[in-house]
Order: C-alpha cells, then structure tokens, then sequence
C-alpha cells in the first residue's frame, strides 16, 4: 500500500550573488497537475543557495499541511540543493548547514525523494520567485503564502 503523492516544485532567485532573493514554490497533485498550494517570499539580501534551500522548506510545509502522510517528490533546478539532500554531496557552506537540517526535519518521514529539472520545467516556481522579487523591489510586501 502506496502513500498520496505531491509534487514540490520549488525554486530560488538572487540578482547579484548575494543579492535582493526570494523563493517560489508550488505543491501540485500528480496526476492531474493541479496546483494544491503555493508560496512566494522576498528574502532580503541572501545567495542564490539560501533562496534555493527556502523555496524547498517552504514547499515541504506546504505539502505536510496538506497531507503529513503524503510521499514527495522535490523538483528543483538546483543540482546542489538536490545532491545535498540526497546524501551525495556534503554541505561545507556554513549558511546552509541549518537550512539543508531544517529541510532534513520536514523530510523525517523518508518519504521525500530529490529531483533535479531543467530550468524550463521548473517555470511556476520561478515565475513565484521572481514576482516576489519585483513586488520587493516596488517596495511592495509579496504574500508569503497563497493556497
């Protein structure tokens, strides 16, 4: 007996490295693609890694809040968040030790697989991303989530 499926896609933006950043994720059902929930955040200055890292915590909330038993696939187009959750690479950047634990934590159940996409199959997260980081840039405040 299988668990639901979600699909997390997830996704960071930096202009400048580091720079003005912000997250984009979506949480999708499987079959249909519908999209279940979403959120966008501007970060403040931050890297492109530390974006990329809270755009997959913020997608892994998302999902438990909707389902604490569903399995997840994270689709992101970050290889190095996707090989350092996977256990293949190690995390030697001291900023993103506690991002990758906290990601790790959402993930206890061990049901959260890692997938690196091409960029172009990642659009919606980004497109999150980047609308969270112009409303910043007007100075306006993005909703930190939108379901």
């Amino acid at each position: 007996m299988g668990y639901p499926l979600l699909i997390v896609e997830a996704d960071g933006a930096a202009r400048g490295n580091p720079g003005p950043a912000a997250y984009g994720t979506v949480v999708r059902d499987p079959e249909s693609g519908a999209v279940l929930a979403e959120a966008a955040e501007a970060l403040g200055v931050a890297t492109n890694n530390v974006a990329e890292y809270r755009g997959l915590i913020a997608g892994l909330r998302a999902a438990k809040a909707l389902d604490p038993n569903a399995a997840i696939e994270a689709r992101l187009d970050s290889k190095l968040v996707v090989e350092q959750m996977s256990g293949r690479w190690k995390i030697k950047h001291p900023a993103l030790r506690p991002l990758a634990l906290e990601a790790a934590a959402l993930a206890r159940s061990g049901r959260v697989t890692y997938r690196w996409v091409p960029r172009e199959q990642n659009k919606a997260a980004d497109a999150l991303a980047n609308a969270a980081l112009d409303a910043a840039s007007r100075g306006e405040q993005w909703p930190a989530a939108n379901s």
